[in-house]
């Protein structure tokens, strides 16, 4: 407990969480993740809330969409300086009397949707919750009181602008796993893996490849990622986000993977391709092998 900073739970008792619904659904999702996580670690569950209720809260949202962290910036009462045009970045600070009928707040602010998914995740990991706790079965440490340090709480920016892992060969282990429990390669699989990433900090991800097609095979695949925060991109032989089973399924029809000799068909293979990410964070590779 800190004398001089903020006690978000105790005596089984937590403040809520104050956040705009305005923000973006990967930031509604993770802090409805934190919520569950102070479950696991205390006991107590905080209620999320979407105006001012109380006299102690934490405030959570980022600089594009959530108004209470606009109007906390243009109080002075967080460094704007900090934050705006910023990449991925987050502050997590204590705040007096942050708006009006409230005294005191926690404010996990973000230049952007993963700064602020990053700053939530901080503060699960420090409570005690692993990024692994789902995949290695990392025990969540048990808590009775959750307190803030007074003062400010940052990251910085990430010094690599991509952070990810690849699914390199992932049968049988990983493969055989994945299509006993979740019946294959599939949306409710990778939500597991984004949220990994994204708890680790990371940004990006190249999927499983062998016998799977992630924009083909679950049009879900591709709108969680976006969702969740996760930039995709296609492994090294699969470029303008065509996966390689796409072709070998239709090796018949499509012809040789040959430019010199087949440019109209991979032309409009790669084209699809684009369409297909038009609505998406993805990374386009555009190597052909």
């Amino acid at each position: 407990n800190e004398s001089n900073g903020f006690t978000w739970i105790q005596q089984g008792k937590a403040y809520p969480i104050l956040v705009d619904l305005q923000e973006d659904k990967g930031v509604l999702r993770a802090v409805a993740n934190l919520q569950t996580d102070a479950g696991k670690v205390t006991g107590a569950t905080p209620e999320i809330i979407h105006s001012p209720s109380g006299n102690r809260m934490l405030i959570i949202g980022s600089v594009e969409n959530s108004s209470w962290i606009k109007q906390l910036m243009q109080a002075g009462k967080i460094p704007a300086a900090d934050l705006k045009g910023k990449r991925e970045k987050y502050i997590l600070q204590t705040v007096k009397q942050p708006v009006e009928g409230v005294e005191e707040a926690i404010v996990i602010a973000g230049s952007d949707k993963r700064g602020t998914i990053y700053g939530i995740y901080e503060l699960s990991r420090q409570m005690g919750v692993s990024p692994w706790y789902f995949w290695a079965d990392v025990p969540v440490e048990k808590h009775d009181i959750i307190s803030i340090k007074e003062g400010v709480y940052t990251d910085g920016e990430p010094a690599v602008k991509y952070r990810g892992i690849f699914l390199n060969d992932e049968w049988p282990s990983l493969g055989g796993w994945a299509s006993a429990t979740f019946g294959g390669f599939n949306s409710k699989f990778y939500e597991t893996v984004f949220e990994l990433v994204l708890r680790l900090k990371g940004n990006f991800m190249w999927p499983a490849m062998w016998g799977w097609s992630f924009y083909a095979d679950d049009p879900e695949n591709s709108k969680t990622a976006h969702e969740m925060g996760i930039i995709m991109g296609t492994s090294h032989h699969e470029p303008m986000a065509r996966n390689h089973q796409e072709w070998v399924r239709k090796r018949s029809e499509y012809g040789a993977w040959d430019y010199a000799s087949n440019q109209q068909v991979i032309d409009r293979f790669f084209r699809e391709g684009m369409e297909r990410a038009a609505d998406t964070e993805d990374l386009i590779t555009i190597g052909m092998r």
